[in-house]
């Protein structure tokens, strides 16, 4: 069979006026990656990525650490949604749950949950938002099962972001929308999950796994933004 590796992207910009440009730490982080896979002799046969900064920015990092340049292909099925438009949406229907400017950051991740929520049980407004949450369902199974039409035995990298990463494995596992939910707020960056897959199934390895930050000297690397 082959194998299928998802990295959700580095350390991103939280807070900042544009969110899709990876931090500095979001550069070590990917760079470690890459790093772990050289070590491994872990190399693939083909690396996908959305159209996103944050995503192209993460894999050049992680290609720096591996000592390589290989090419790469582009997939807007593996862009994320658009999370900012999502909370504006939902704050407009809820302005009674807005955070105040100096709320902790769990503040944020408890809107996002109420917002996702809301999204896939069809209670926000579509006018307002680019997708539909079924259209950003129907985008990513699309995305995998082109990967599944690839000849041979593969080893695919994905480099994404944390929804559109945990659509795919809500999708692998066909579990609830509250799934995606629930793996998407828990999504690490740089976090690594692994899939073996043929052109019939495709099954989960493991999720979210953080093999290169795992150590006393990196603990303080581990982020979620």
């Amino acid at each position: 069979m082959s194998e299928l590796y998802f990295v959700r992207h580095g350390q991103a910009s939280y807070g900042q006026a544009n969110y899709d440009q990876l931090s500095p730490l979001g550069h070590t982080q990917s760079r470690l990656l890459g790093e772990y896979f050289r070590a491994r002799g872990i190399h693939f046969d083909r690396i996908v990525t959305g159209e996103m900064a944050r995503h192209e920015q993460t894999l050049a990092s992680l290609l720096a650490g591996c000592g390589q340049d290989q090419p790469h292909e582009r997939h807007a099925g593996w862009n994320e949604f658009d999370f900012e438009r999502l909370i504006r949406t939902y704050l407009q229907q809820h302005p009674s749950e807005a955070p105040p400017a100096d709320a902790p950051r769990a503040a944020f991740y408890g809107l996002l949950k109420r917002g996702l929520l809301a999204w896939a049980a069809g209670e926000l407004s579509e006018a307002a938002l680019p997708e539909r949450w079924s259209e950003f369902e129907q985008r990513v199974a699309k995305a995998l099962h082109t990967l599944q039409q690839a000849p041979g035995k593969e080893r695919v990298l994905v480099v994404s972001s944390g929804g559109a990463i945990a659509m795919a494995v809500r999708h692998i596992l066909a579990a609830p929308a509250t799934t995606m939910v629930s793996l998407n707020l828990q999504s690490a960056n740089t976090g690594l999950s692994r899939c073996f897959f043929n052109a019939d199934s495709m099954q989960l390895h493991s999720f979210n796994n953080l093999p290169h930050l795992d150590t006393p000297a990196h603990a303080d690397n581990i982020t979620f933004s």
